[in-house]
């Protein structure tokens, strides 16, 4: 897969992810009630995170919002947290996403430009996915709990034989909703890491060569060349024969001893 390909894949999948977390949170049936023991009624009643509805056999519903913010479980209000962190965090990933996509050119922007961007955007649709997913999940749990509570509290007196009228909530459509955005994101969110790879512009990495500074006094002959120590004229000296080479294979083959 190209760059370009992996990149806009990405960036559509977290978008339509950012559009599930939207419409999940919005949702009222995070729980629904549960119709195993009692199947036919006329009343049923289902939330979300905002307000309560009942809808009656008629056909007319009726939602009431949630007055209180301190007055409701903690665990639903971080679930509301995690959820708006989630959607802040994702639009911003994705207004960052439209800038750094490749086949969209703005002004002189260079590649390694667009290479941040798009490991920018990437991070925070990862961040964005799992906060959505989190959030889904520490709501089917409170859920989960509630409902064996209520399981074994429905059957109390003379032996268990009594059954009391509790009503018990189960998963509603937008906890599946939240957990497949939440998934979306967070692939779209690593594809557009992956893809930044491919933006990222290739260093050529050169061999540096470093000369130094000979503490001898080197003389060049046209058949070789002579070193001296310089330190005394008693001390021995040392030449070198190299062999006797033609001026053109010396000019097109240097040596590393071709200079003064």
């Amino acid at each position: 897969m190209s760059t370009t390909t992996c990149q806009v894949v990405g960036f559509l999948l977290s978008l339509l992810g950012l559009a599930g977390c939207i419409a999940a949170t919005g949702m009222d049936m995070w729980s629904t009630q549960d119709l195993y023991d009692n199947p036919v009624t006329s009343v049923f009643q289902y939330e979300g995170l905002w307000r309560s509805c009942v809808r009656q056999s008629s056909g007319f519903t009726e939602c009431r919002p949630y007055f209180t913010i301190l007055g409701l479980p903690a665990m639903l209000q971080a679930v509301r947290a995690l959820m708006i962190v989630g959607i802040v965090l994702g639009a911003i990933g994705l207004l960052v996403a439209i800038f750094a996509l490749k086949c969209i050119r703005i002004g002189s922007m260079e590649d390694s430009a667009k290479a941040n961007m798009t490991l920018t955007s990437g991070i925070m649709f990862i961040i964005s996915g799992l906060c959505a997913i989190a959030g889904v999940s520490v709501f089917a749990n409170m859920l989960v709990t509630n409902f064996w509570m209520s399981t074994a509290n429905m059957y109390t007196g003379m032996g268990g034989m009594v059954q009391t009228v509790q009503t018990r909530y189960t998963f509603g459509a937008a906890l599946f909703v939240g957990w497949v955005a939440g998934g979306l994101t967070l692939i779209g969110g690593v594809m557009m890491c992956i893809a930044c790879r491919g933006l990222a512009p290739e260093e050529a990495n050169y061999k540096a060569v470093s000369y130094h500074a000979s503490g001898h006094n080197v003389a060049y002959r046209p058949g070789g060349f002579k070193t001296s120590t310089g330190l005394g004229s008693n001390m021995k000296k040392k030449i070198y024969d190299g062999g006797a080479r033609a001026e053109d294979e010396v000019q097109s083959h240097p040596s590393k001893y071709d200079y003064v």
